[in-house]
């Protein structure tokens, strides 16, 4: 008995309000709607009573005009009271006379500006009349009071309708807050899918790709491949035997040319400066020349030089020049023939080089390696940029308990009750 009489006893639980995220504008567009209703329904007499008070005061104003003096009035004060009282009705009808909005809040303002212009001209002109027309102006006081307690009222309503407007406002903007979030983390997810997916396809693409090129080294074809390499690099070794061969020689010889070159400038000797210098450069060119510019060349300097020689002008300095002009005639003939064989190398190495450049598997690999490469390089961009999504993830996840928490406090607020938000984020993963 006693545990059914405690059971009965128990306070309920408060009842929860339950309000889906989804379902926020639509209820606060009813609390903005019953909150303008409500204002409106308490501000309907006061309303009714200043728009009366107004035109009986703007009456009572009017009769001021035409009521009679008080004979025992100084003649002073009455002259000061004829000149005030035409500034005075003016002046009130002038506030007395502007239009009274049907909206509320602009219907306050104006109300308000008709006062604070009735009080101005009561103690500006109608300080004057006081004394000339003193129950009159009594009127006028207790007039304008009467508008003012009416306005005292809807300063109460229209404080209690702001309040819960800025709420309102409040609310709307952490729900939009909220709102973007979702909307930009579903984006985010399907984004972040569509990289998860572009970074599996690389990925699995480099792995065979790996896997291929592990297995090419041992085909077949690369056995004939590589016995071509290694004839071309035996074709490279001894052309690069033939260049040092040929450079030397060329700088022994370009050696005393230089020396005849300046002997000829000295003495002024155009023809032979010309004829020495063209064997110069063909012999300085990092690039072997056309073997019969050469050799035209060289045996057109030789006698030249020769003679400056014989003259005791220039004096070979070692064997290896000695030898070049002991015998110019073999010289000459050395330097074309290596210089053929240079030619001969270069065209049959790029030739050989061409066809192992061409060969379809190493084609074949080469392509796989700078797919490889370009995938690689894909595959860090997408991983890079899914981290900084993920990054931008967590920092958003930090943002929405706070927001979601100020939204539940600020509905409570209005709803004055528990309240149950039921608001569903997604998430990356």
């Amino acid at each position: 008995m006693h545990s059914f009489i405690k059971k009965f006893l128990k306070p309920k639980e408060p009842k929860k309000f339950e309000l889906a995220f989804d379902a926020i504008p639509g209820w606060l567009d009813e609390q903005e709607n019953t909150s303008r209703s409500a204002l409106e329904h308490e501000t309907v007499t006061p309303v009714r009573n200043i728009r009366n008070a107004t035109a009986q005061l703007q009456h009572i104003v009017n009769g001021i005009a035409d009521a009679e003096h008080d004979p025992a009035i100084h003649p002073k004060l009455k002259s000061i009271a004829k000149n005030s009282l035409p500034l005075f009705v003016k002046a009130m009808n002038s506030s007395l006379s502007k239009e009274l909005p049907e909206d509320i809040e602009e219907f306050y303002s104006a109300a308000a500006e008709c006062v604070k212009g009735c009080l101005n001209s009561i103690r500006g002109q109608g300080r004057y009349l006081q004394v000339v027309f003193p129950e009159e102006m009594k009127a006028v006081k207790s007039g304008i009071d009467a508008i003012g307690r009416e306005l005292n009222v809807i300063t109460a309503s229209l404080t209690r309708y702001r309040k819960k407007k800025t709420l309102i406002q409040s609310i709307r903007s952490l729900y939009d807050a909220l709102k973007d979030i979702r909307i930009d983390t579903e984006k985010s997810r399907e984004k972040n899918q569509r990289m998860s997916a572009r970074i599996k396809e690389y990925s699995e693409r480099i792995s065979v790709i790996k896997k291929e090129l592990l297995v090419l080294p041992s085909d077949a074809g690369m056995k004939e491949v590589n016995e071509k390499k290694g004839v071309l690099a035996e074709m490279e070794k001894r052309q690069s035997e033939a260049h040092r061969t040929y450079a030397a020689l060329s700088m022994t010889v370009s050696h005393v040319f230089r020396k005849a070159e300046k002997i000829a400038t000295k003495q002024r000797q155009a023809t032979e400066i010309a004829t020495i210098r063209q064997a110069i450069e063909l012999l300085s060119d990092h690039t072997v020349p056309e073997i019969k510019d050469l050799e035209s060349a060289l045996n057109t300097a030789f006698p030249i030089v020769q003679k400056m020689i014989g003259a005791g002008n220039i004096e070979l300095k070692n064997k290896e020049e000695r030898a070049v002009f002991t015998d110019t005639g073999r010289f000459c003939t050395e330097m074309c023939s290596i210089g053929n064989e240079i030619r001969a190398q270069e065209l049959a190495c790029s030739d050989l080089r061409k066809v192992i450049e061409t060969n379809p598997l190493l084609m074949k690999m080469y392509s796989m390696e700078r797919e490889k490469i370009q995938l690689e390089s894909m595959l860090e961009k997408e991983r890079h940029a899914q981290n900084e999504l993920l990054d931008w993830s967590v920092k958003i996840k930090e943002k929405v308990p706070a927001l979601q928490e100020e939204l539940h406090q600020k509905i409570s607020e209005i709803i004055g009750e528990n309240v149950q938000l039921q608001i569903d984020f997604p998430t990356l993963d």
